[in-house]
C-alpha cells in the first residue's frame, strides 16, 4: 500500500470511527421508532386524547365584515392552551375554520361568523405518537428539519467510509463487494415487491 493509500485509508477510519459514535444515537432513535411506525398498535399504553370543547368568541373578530384569524387564534389559544402552528385557516359562507398542527397533536377549530359560536376538537398523542411523527417529520418545526437532514449526511458519511474501508483491506475487498452487490439486489427486489 502505498504511503498516499495508507494515509488515505488512516483519515477514512478516523471519519468513520467518530461519526459512527455520533450517529449511533440517531440509528437508535429512527431504529425504535421505525418498529413503532411499522406497528402501529404498539402505543406502549400511549392512547390518543381527544377533547371537544365548545363556546362563544370575543365581541370584535369580526371588522368591517372581515374575519380577523389573528384575534380568534390568539383568543384559542390563551382559552384553551391550543398550541402548535397553524396550517391551515378559511372561510367557506358563514363558516370559518382554523388547524393547529405539532408533532402528535393536532387541534381543529369550527366556527360560526354570524352568532360567533364556536367549537374546539383537540387530539394528543402519547410519547410514542410523538416520536413517529417526529422520525417522519411530521409537523415538527423548522429545526427539526435540520436534525434530520444533517442525520441523514452522518448516515451516509458513516456508510461511504464505511465500504472505502473495506475496500483499501485487499483481503476483505472481493468478500465486501460480494455482500454490497448482495445488499443491493435484496434492496431492489424488496422494493420491488413493496410496489407491485
Amino acid at each position: 500500500m502505498s504511503e498516499r493509500s495508507a494515509a488515505t485509508n488512516r483519515w477514512m477510519r478516523w471519519l468513520h470511527v467518530y461519526t459512527s459514535m455520533i450517529s449511533l444515537i440517531i440509528v437508535l432513535f429512527f431504529g425504535i421508532t421505525g418498529l413503532t411506525l411499522n406497528h402501529p398498535s404498539w402505543t406502549l399504553g400511549d392512547d390518543t386524547d381527544r377533547t371537544t370543547s365548545a363556546g362563544q368568541l370575543p365581541p370584535g373578530f369580526v371588522a368591517d365584515g372581515t374575519v380577523d384569524f389573528l384575534t380568534v387564534s390568539e383568543f384559542v389559544r390563551s382559552e384553551h392552551g391550543v398550541s402548535g402552528e397553524v396550517t391551515e385557516h378559511a372561510l367557506t359562507g358563514n363558516d370559518g375554520t382554523i388547524s393547529y398542527r405539532a408533532p402528535g397533536y393536532a387541534a381543529d377549530l369550527f366556527f360560526e361568523v354570524d352568532s360567533g359560536t364556536y367549537r374546539l376538537v383537540v387530539e394528543q398523542q402519547g410519547f410514542v405518537g410523538v416520536m413517529n411523527d417526529l422520525h417522519k417529520g411530521r409537523d415538527a418545526p423548522g429545526s427539526w428539519k435540520w436534525v434530520i437532514d444533517i442525520s441523514a449526511g452522518l448516515l451516509v458519511l458513516v456508510s461511504v467510509t464505511g465500504l472505502g474501508i473495506q475496500l483499501f483491506q485487499r483481503k476483505r475487498r472481493t468478500r465486501a463487494l460480494v455482500f454490497v452487490a448482495l445488499g443491493l439486489v435484496v434492496t431492489v427486489l424488496l422494493t420491488f415487491v413493496a410496489l407491485y
